[in-house]
């Protein structure tokens, strides 16, 4: 039988294609209430904040993202809990533990994260929005350009609109604006930068060579498609790299809350248990959690400190002010281990 660290490795791979398919209807429901004229007005009259408000870029849109963490965390929560060795209470009494996510601390776990994650993602998408319209404003881009960048252009096939600047980071929109002004400053070494970019469309490299070896700016038509193609390649990206790390943070968290809950049924006192680190043993595993690797803490609050600085009750926790340079794409796990041997010998006076 596999052991629970790969089942819940297999669990979390099955249930991030949900969170990512959350993510990504989220960003085409807001692109389908979009009402172009509005935010045209708005750009004539350059009202910058007024533009973003007519996107209606809210926190209600990534409702479906809330409902996905809480899937992923009660079946983590589950998961784990019938994993769990025979209980018993101090007396040796054989104890019934059933995963609760009504939990008053499982659901106070459940609302920090989906809260923390949708108004970061809100947050980000309003500043990457406002940051892609003050730079076409300094490209001389009109109003209208402006907003087809932001919300993308009507697909003839499917309807839908496509290459928008809205779902991305800040630093994604401004990778594409620097893309822009590369192709369009007609030297070659700038140009050649784009043919690096791992999220290009490589369709349209043979058109980008032509236009560098003739040492001219890339045409409008190509560049459109070219921007189109990097602004949709870089959102669908960053749905699997949200989906991926909060699917990681949902189970991790369940399975902490699981243990903690175990000890709540058994009224065993939370100092008896220790809990160890586990990188994921991957080439490409973060230097900070290798270092971490092994690390043991007891109690369920005590935190992993990390060599960055940063505090983590478990991989993927941010409760305590972890960023995402320790979080991101993390598979590490940590094992929880009751140590009521210990506890026995002390209540004897060892």
């Amino acid at each position: 039988m596999a052991t629970l660290r790969q089942q819940l490795l297999d669990l979390i791979d099955r249930l991030a294609p949900d969170m990512e398919r959350a993510f990504l209807e989220a960003v085409e429901d807001i692109k389908s209430e979009i009402v172009l004229r509005e935010i045209v007005e708005r750009l004539e009259r350059r009202d910058i904040e007024g533009a973003i408000e007519a996107l209606h870029i809210d926190e209600a849109a990534f409702r479906p993202l809330a409902e996905a963490l809480r899937q992923a965390y009660n079946a983590g929560g589950t998961m784990v809990v019938k994993d769990m060795p025979r209980l018993s209470d101090p007396l040796g009494g054989r104890v019934v533990l059933r995963w609760d996510v009504q939990n008053q601390g499982a659901e106070a776990n459940i609302r920090e994260i989906s809260s923390k994650l949708i108004t970061g993602i809100t947050q980000q998408t309003r500043e990457a929005t406002r940051e892609a319209i003050v730079s076409a404003y300094a490209q001389g881009q009109g109003p209208n350009t402006i907003a087809l960048d932001l919300v993308g252009r009507q697909s003839r096939v499917t309807g839908r609109r496509e290459g928008g600047v809205i779902g991305l980071n800040a630093p994604q929109a401004e990778l594409i604006e620097r893309t822009r002004i590369n192709l369009l400053s007609g030297d070659p070494e700038l140009m050649r930068k784009y043919l690096t970019l791992k999220t290009r469309d490589k369709r349209l490299d043979a058109a980008v060579r032509r236009a560098i070896d003739a040492g001219k700016p890339l045409d409008k038509a190509t560049l459109d498609k070219v921007l189109m193609r990097l602004r949709d390649r870089n959102l669908k990206l960053r749905g699997e790299t949200i989906a991926r790390t909060e699917t990681v943070t949902s189970v991790m968290s369940a399975k902490h809350e699981a243990y903690r809950q175990g000890l709540e049924k058994m009224g065993r006192d939370e100092s008896f248990v220790t809990r160890k680190w586990r990188s994921s043993g991957r080439r490409n595993v973060r230097h900070t959690h290798q270092i971490l690797n092994g690390q043991v803490v007891r109690g369920m609050d005590l935190a992993f400190q990390s060599p960055s600085g940063a505090l983590l009750r478990y991989p993927g926790d941010t409760s305590l002010g972890a960023g995402a340079a320790e979080i991101v794409n993390c598979v590490c796990d940590a094992e929880y281990d009751y140590d009521f041997a210990e506890a026995y010998a002390r209540s004897r006076g060892r």
